[in-house]
């Protein structure tokens, strides 16, 4: 059973992450886009819950002055 998850955010942009800077908290994350590079810092545990690595692909969810991540 597929499980359907709306949100609020409408810019959507589908990209590969490129790097990944683990820190004690957080963790930045690199995504390229076509020809451009996001950078989005989430929380640590965010991205070992995710399975974030290099490679992985993402979706940068923007809504205002945040970047959020998901994955499919």
């Amino acid at each position: 059973m597929m499980v359907v998850m709306k949100i609020s955010a409408r810019n959507q942009l589908k990209g590969t992450v490129e790097a990944v800077e683990l820190g004690v908290v957080t963790a930045k994350v690199s995504i390229r886009v076509g020809d451009n590079l996001i950078e989005s810092v989430i929380t640590k545990p965010s991205v070992v819950e995710l399975g974030i690595e290099v490679g992985s692909e993402v979706t940068a969810l923007i809504k205002s002055t945040e970047v959020m991540l998901m994955v499919e």
